[in-house]
């Protein structure tokens, strides 16, 4: 398995884990490293990876939001 298709498949186990409600960081390593059989740092790399990823995402999208105006700005 090349590292590419590797990582794609330990974000979506990654995501699976976190879409049924698991939270404990953790415990979604080990489950991963169970399920798949890949090296523990190596689930820890690719989380790194997603999470690098997901916060690029959330400022793209915050970014374009307006700033909100109080009333005193206003005035």
């Amino acid at each position: 398995m090349n590292r590419t298709n590797q990582s794609t498949i330990i974000k979506e186990a990654i995501n699976s884990y976190l879409d049924k409600g698991v939270t404990d960081k953790q415990d979604i390593y080990t489950k991963v490293v169970d399920e798949l059989g890949v090296p523990r740092p190596t689930v820890r790399r690719v989380a790194r990876d997603l999470r690098t990823e997901l916060l690029q995402k959330i400022q793209i999208l915050q970014s374009d939001m307006p700033k909100a105006t109080t009333p005193e700005e206003d005035e």
